[in-house]
């Protein structure tokens, strides 16, 4: 399968919408973050900042009651939903119900950060995909991804903007193919997986793929092995949805999202190791990151998209 090459080239001829100086917080989107667990209580810290570097306008974060207080004063800059445990400390399906009308009111939900892929988190996501109406942008990632294995797509009701963000193992769990046919086929199964769901389809891995449901495909070769640590997806996957809250395509804010977290680990691999740096320290690069590549000449002008 014959696949584009993400780069700055093309970021430069399918650029994020501008924002007016005048814009206000309300005008640059609303992000809604549902994740995390007793177990790994920060993890939906790296997302929620993450889309608040990005240029998202504002931010709520809804996770397990004992994790919610100590996360709120983390990110004072955010709203805090706490919901119910189950007694594993995983969110329970009840809280489905408790979020309807926060994730009807946001312009991006992303779903999934931190989670485990228990019967608990299986049932709290079918039960929101059954019954919420879901915003302009919406993010599936890490056990959300997981929990749609027997879920029926006949059953999908998003029409909108909808991204995935799995890595071989998830994209294994979703497809039911193994992984090593991941590997030797990744541009094809993600184009497969894409139609099936009607998403636009992130496929991580040391080469990420990215695919429409309408077969158009791009990948990108420019990561680096230090982002393969815990929490690098979390913070992808909010650096994503506050780039779709600011008004982006799901296509466009994937294919940023990649290409700002690969750079922002390569200049990390570069001043503190290739190895050893940390997901929290990509946050500090993402606004800069972004505004530099926007404002930069494009270097392949006369080559058509």
């Amino acid at each position: 399968m014959n696949c584009r090459r993400l780069d700055e080239a093309w970021l430069k001829r399918h650029p994020l919408p501008a924002i007016a100086q005048s814009a206000d917080k309300n005008s640059r989107g609303r992000v809604l973050v549902v994740g995390g667990a007793e177990f790994v209580p920060g993890a939906l810290r790296l997302t929620g900042e993450a889309a608040l570097r990005a240029g998202a306008g504002k931010l709520q974060m809804a996770t397990v009651r004992s994790s919610a207080l100590s996360l709120g004063v983390l990110i004072p800059e955010a709203a805090m939903i706490a919901l119910p445990a189950d007694e594993d400390g995983e969110i329970a399906p009840a809280a489905a119900e408790m979020l309807k009308d926060r994730i009807t009111a946001c312009d991006t939900l992303v779903l999934g950060p931190g989670m485990s892929t228990g019967r608990a988190a299986q049932a709290f996501v079918a039960t929101l995909l059954d019954r919420v109406d879901f915003p302009a942008s919406l993010i599936l990632d890490a056990a959300a991804l997981v929990s749609l294995r027997d879920f029926d797509p006949l059953r999908w009701r998003v029409s909108k903007d909808v991204i995935f963000t799995p890595h071989h193992g998830e994209m294994a769990a979703l497809s039911g193919l193994p992984i090593d046919e991941i590997k030797a086929r990744p541009a094809a199964i993600a184009a497969e997986v894409a139609a099936r769901w009607s998403a636009v389809i992130l496929l991580k891995g040391d080469i990420s793929y990215l695919a429409k449901p309408d077969g158009q495909c791009l990948v990108y070769e420019g990561g680096c092995v230090g982002l393969g640590t815990g929490g690098s997806g979390d913070v992808l996957a909010g650096l994503i949805g506050g780039l779709a809250s600011r008004g982006a395509t799901a296509f466009q804010a994937a294919a940023w999202g990649a290409w700002i977290h690969g750079k922002a680990g390569n200049i990390l691999a570069e001043t503190i190791g290739e190895i050893g740096f940390l997901a929290r320290e990509l946050l500090p690069l993402i606004p800069a990151l972004i505004e530099q590549t926007m404002r930069t000449p494009d270097p392949s002008e006369d080559i058509l998209p």
